[in-house]
């Protein structure tokens, strides 16, 4: 057989030995070490001599001193600590109660919390076993249909690896060599209008059909109230907000009430901070927007303007720049043909964005122009200002002690995490970290969490830590057993046939673009996310330049089309954590069944993303500009 021929039928061999059920990341390195062997095979040299040894070293190594993989021990840490701190069950309940009034309000509860969860812990296994145990005997007790209960804990649970911060980004960012920061920013607008469209399907099809989402008994419909807010109610006034500061000010009647009522001040200038804590939340966001709009990338305005030596010192200057881990390449799709090269020295990465071209002038000319407030930002600003005031307005009309202790609730069970999670993604999308430094900052906030709530104990550690280590290391020896195959892969030619057959079909960039997406969707059905990211996605991003196609947006429609590989039978993995720790009455074909019609919403958001490619492309090129 010719090289080509090899690479090829090496391509074929790695799907029929997946699917047989061996081990990705030794079944690559297998592979590799034996094709390579071939495909260097001298008789005058001792087999020692091969050069698919120094290969694999080299490979190894590249893998070994890529500084973006440190990330991901310390996100995988930050999801297990808090998975196994069980910070999760009074969120849900908390959620519940909010959302109580809510067609499939149970439901609505679940892909809240699993989306929520999701982004904080960015693992779908843990995600969806643990919405599993808490919320589906909830809903089969509720009568709910088994197709509604096992579709939105199956579909939410996997959008955690979808919304940053994510694992599967930082292992699409180590094999296509891009920015995880920037990838970061341009999934994040499509992570959650995917949950969005999500939960229209739960609550249309809740509406279309009551029956497969009853409503809830009227007991379940009451907020229990304990005896201090019953109190503030009867002796202060019955809107809440005016109860808590007239108790701040004359706190006299508390302070002398029964013992189960009675409030210490302290408390009763919590319950103040309470009450104020949305129109603080807005405030602290409202403000944020405008002093990163209008002040810090005013600031960044004028000094471009600053006369220097060069425009390159312009544009190290710009409103935001990435920090980023230096970015090593450990795949071959960007290397040349030439077996000598390829074992020699690793090929350099290509950047295959307009703005990151070989005339630093025209980056830094770029970040100019795209520095600076929008047009009209000041007239939406203030439209949003009062929209938000508004609300607030109503809110605080309605605030009766109902809100008042779901609001109590959601501030103790959502808000840490949240505060956490907003931080974490916060310090990347600026630049003010890196994400590796933002990652640890993320797993020492969730060990504080989780003892502040009083359940990490030693074992509980252990098992993070030992199932951190577990991840980790799987995660590792796939990338060094991809490195290897896709080096093999090129030389072999199998890379070039590839080429030359897409180019031979002379594809317009959007028929490319809807090629490689329905072979990644089909992809999806026997293979996981991470054999498609490591074996298949390398071979198309070589032909990104080609078709002048973005690899942000390229991308970015990846991480969503691999939802459906965790939805799509017979390998989607959601279903069997889902069945595991489902009672004994559902069927693995039923959470099947209830997983299809999300496959679908999958395909629906990507056509939005087809059709508007500024609401992937948009949050990038505002922060950095491009």
């Amino acid at each position: 057989m010719s090289d080509p021929i090899l690479g090829l039928a090496m391509l074929g061999l790695i799907i029929v030995v997946i699917m047989l059920g061996f081990p990705t990341a030794f079944t690559l390195m297998g592979l590799g070490m034996m094709f390579g062997f071939a495909a260097f095979y001298d008789p005058s040299q001792s087999w020692a001599a091969n050069k698919v040894f120094t290969l694999m070293v080299q490979r190894t190594f590249g893998g070994m001193t890529n500084d973006v993989l440190l990330s991901i021990p310390l996100f995988v840490l930050m999801g297990y600590v808090m998975e196994r701190g069980a910070l999760v069950d009074k969120m849900f309940y908390s959620i519940q109660l909010a959302f109580r009034r809510v067609p499939a309000s149970l439901a609505v509860a679940t892909l809240i919390v699993c989306t929520f969860w999701g982004i904080a812990s960015g693992l779908v296994g843990a995600v969806v076993v643990l919405m599993g145990v808490i919320a589906m005997k909830p809903m089969l007790n509720a009568g709910y249909d088994t197709r509604l209960a096992a579709g939105v804990i199956t579909a939410g649970g996997t959008l955690g690896i979808l919304i940053p911060p994510s694992v599967m980004i930082i292992v699409y960012a180590a094999v296509a060599g891009q920015s995880v920061v920037k990838l970061y920013a341009a999934a994040m607008v499509p992570g959650f209008f995917l949950a969005f469209l999500y939960l229209v399907y739960i609550i249309g099809w809740a509406l279309i059909n009551p029956k497969v989402a009853p409503k809830l008994p009227p007991e379940q419909l009451i907020v229990p109230i304990p005896p201090t807010i019953r109190f503030l109610r009867e002796n202060y006034a019955s809107n809440m907000l005016l109860a808590t500061f007239k108790a701040l000010f004359s706190p006299a009647k508390l302070l002398n009430a029964p013992v189960d009522a009675k409030l210490s001040f302290g408390k009763i200038f919590k319950n103040v901070l309470a009450a104020l804590t949305p129109l603080i939340l807005v405030a602290v966001t409202m403000w944020g927007v405008w002093w990163y709009v209008m002040i810090h990338q005013q600031s960044a305005k004028d000094a471009l303007n600053v006369p220097v030596a060069t425009q390159v010192a312009k544009a190290s200057t710009s409103a935001a720049e990435p920090v980023e881990e230096t970015l090593v390449a450990i795949d071959a799709t960007s290397n040349n043909n030439s077996k000598s090269k390829e074992v020699e020295e690793d090929a350099p990465l290509v950047a295959l964005d307009a703005a990151s071209g070989d005339d630093p002038t025209e980056a830094g000319a770029v970040a100019e122009a795209d520095t600076g407030p929008p047009e009209n930002f000041e007239l939406y600003f203030g439209l949003t200002c009062i929209l938000f005031g508004l609300l607030l307005i109503y809110y605080y009309i309605k605030l009766d002690e109902e809100q008042f202790e779901i609001l109590k609730l959601l501030i103790e069970s959502v808000m840490p995490l949240g505060v956490l999670t907003l931080l974490v993604l916060a310090v990347i999308l600026l630049g003010i970290t890196t994400a590796t430094e933002s990652a640890a900052v993320g797993a020492l906030g969730a060990f504080i969490l989780a003892l502040q709530a009083g359940t990490l104990d030693f074992e509980r550690t252990k098992q993070a830590v030992f199932l951190t280590a577990k991840t980790t290391s799987m995660v590792c020896w796939l990338f060094v057993g991809s490195a290897l195959f896709s080096a093999v892969f090129t030389i072999l030619g199998g890379q070039s046939i590839i080429e030359k057959w897409v180019l031979m079909l002379d594809l317009t960039p959007i028929q490319f673009m809807l090629l490689s997406q329905a072979i990644i969707f089909f992809l999806g059905w026997p293979l996981e996310w991470t054999e498609i990211i490591v074996i298949f996605v390398p071979i198309f991003l070589p032909l990104l330049a080609h078709f002048n196609i973005d690899p942000l947006l390229w991308g970015t429609l990846v991480f969503v089309n691999l939802q459906a590989a965790f939805l799509s039978p017979p390998v989607a993995m959601s279903a069997f954590y889902l069945k595991g720790v489902s009672p004994p009455g559902v069927t693995l074909n039923q959470i099947f069944a209830g997983m299809m019609p999300y496959m679908f919403i999958v395909i629906a958001c990507m056509v939005f993303m087809y059709i508007w490619p500024g609401m992937t492309l948009w949050l990038p090129k505002f922060l950095y500009g491009g």
